[in-house]
C-alpha cells in the first residue's frame, strides 16, 4: 500500500532559528504591546511552534518610557509589592512608576503573559527593554516590526 506518511515535526533547541527584533514603544498601548512581544518571546507565529521549546525570538523593545495607557489605568491602577516586613504592603501607580523605573511596566505586563514555569523564566530572558531609541544589540542586527502589519 502506497500512502504518503506524515509525521508532526517537533522542534527542539537546535533546530529552532530564533531571531532578534526590535520593537519600538512610542505611542502604543502597554497591553497591546505587550501580547504582541509576548507572541514574539514565545515563538507562537513560527510554523514549527512547539509549546514545550523555546522556540521564540529575542525581543529588542525601545522608547519604553513612551507607552500610553488607555482610560484612566495611568492614575487609578495600581503595582503591588511587599517589603517581607509585617505591614509592609507598598502601592505605586503607572505614574509613580513611569518616574521611577519606567521599563517596569512593560516587563511586568510581558512577564504576565508568559508561562509561569521554567519556560517562561528561560523566555523572559530574551526580552531587553530600554529608554530611548539606542540600545546595545547593533551587532545581532535585529529587524525592526511595524506593529501596524503585525496580527
Amino acid at each position: 500500500m502506497d500512502t504518503l506518511s506524515y509525521r508532526t515535526v517537533s522542534a527542539n533547541k537546535e533546530t529552532v532559528n530564533k531571531e532578534w527584533v526590535v520593537i519600538d514603544a512610542e505611542d502604543q498601548v502597554v497591553g497591546r504591546l505587550s501580547s504582541i512581544a509576548a507572541k514574539f518571546l514565545r515563538g507562537k507565529y513560527k510554523p514549527n511552534f512547539t509549546p514545550h521549546v523555546d522556540c521564540g525570538d529575542n525581543v529588542i523593545i525601545v522608547n519604553a518610557e513612551k507607552v500610553k495607557f488607555t482610560g484612566k489605568k495611568l492614575e487609578d491602577k495600581q503595582y503591588v509589592r511587599h517589603t517581607g516586613y509585617p505591614g509592609g504592603q507598598r502601592f505605586r501607580t503607572p505614574k509613580e512608576q513611569f518616574a521611577r523605573h519606567p521599563e517596569f511596566i512593560l516587563e511586568n505586563s510581558i512577564r504576565g503573559m508568559l508561562p509561569k514555569n521554567r519556560l517562561g523564566r528561560d523566555l523572559f530572558r530574551n526580552l531587553y527593554v530600554y529608554t530611548g531609541p539606542e540600545h546595545q544589540h547593533e551587532a545581532q542586527k535585529p529587524k525592526s516590526i511595524d506593529l501596524k502589519n503585525v496580527k
